[in-house]
């Protein structure tokens, strides 16, 4: 069995209907690297019922922060998403996740693609310092449904910006692309439509992916994960996986659970 911390719930943010995000206390001696997830669950007499949930706070932050879906009759989430302050969560001590740049290729640009709740690895991987030395642009991508479930948006467009520490390199480096599939939006359409069309890049205007200078992590449903990745292998990108060099990675925990 996972060794298990007991951590403290310090803050609860709920999006909308669909999506609640919230923080704990992190032991001193907790280690995790940005885009890694862990098993979250709750106490209880029993054997705990624990799911991966990847960290949406960076590993140098003080505190551990993650972000869900609220699922009226899911065995977990049903109890996760009435969380309130002081309440104790259950936090695995050991981190897992395939979203790293260990065996990822040298590149120019690194697109972040998220759907959902995907987002979150990337939250902590866009606070990273190292990751901004490895590559002259950040693109972070974000599909949803509808117009609510566009959380961190203000973040990601104004607090993240005007960060004392990480401020200026994301102004120079970060660009933030969300979009909107059943509301009207400045960014209408999937996200895996968006990158086939190419109307995501010319939007941008960037020039369209290459073997030689872009990067991609991808994090989401396994219908959009599955779909995303064979455009890319059409294109001759090829995943970065058990130990081979490659131009892309996905969260293989959550397709393969």
């Amino acid at each position: 069995m996972a060794v298990l911390l007991t951590e403290i719930v310090t803050d609860v943010h709920h999006w909308n209907c669909t999506l609640f995000s919230f923080k704990t206390t992190r032991e001193k001696s907790f280690r995790f690297r940005n885009g890694h997830f862990t098993m979250i669950g709750l106490p209880s007499d029993g054997k705990p019922l624990l799911r991966a949930y990847s960290f949406a706070s960076a590993n140098y932050e003080p505190e551990l922060e993650f972000f869900s879906i609220k699922v009226p009759d899911g065995p977990l989430t049903a109890k996760l998403q009435l969380l309130e302050v002081g309440d104790k969560v259950l936090i695995g001590k050991k981190s897992n996740g395939t979203l790293v740049t260990d065996n990822m290729l040298p590149g120019k640009t690194l697109y972040l693609i998220s759907t959902g709740t995907g987002l979150a690895p990337f939250l902590s991987i866009i606070k990273d310092p190292e990751i901004y030395d490895q590559f002259e642009r950040i693109v972070l991508t974000h599909g949803v449904r509808c117009l609510s479930e566009l959380a961190y948006s203000n973040y990601l467009e104004n607090e993240l910006p005007k960060d004392e520490f990480m401020g200026d390199i994301v102004r120079r480096k970060l660009v933030y692309y969300p979009s909107v599939t059943r509301e009207p939006f400045r960014n209408q359409g999937r996200i895996t439509d968006l990158v086939r069309t190419g109307k995501l890049f010319v939007d941008l205007k960037l020039p369209f992916p290459t073997l030689a200078d872009d990067r991609f992590m991808i994090c989401g449903g396994p219908s959009m994960l599955k779909e995303f990745c064979a455009i890319l292998e059409s294109k001759g990108f090829v995943e970065a996986r058990n130990g081979r060099s490659g131009h892309f990675v996905i969260e293989r925990a959550f397709i393969e659970s």
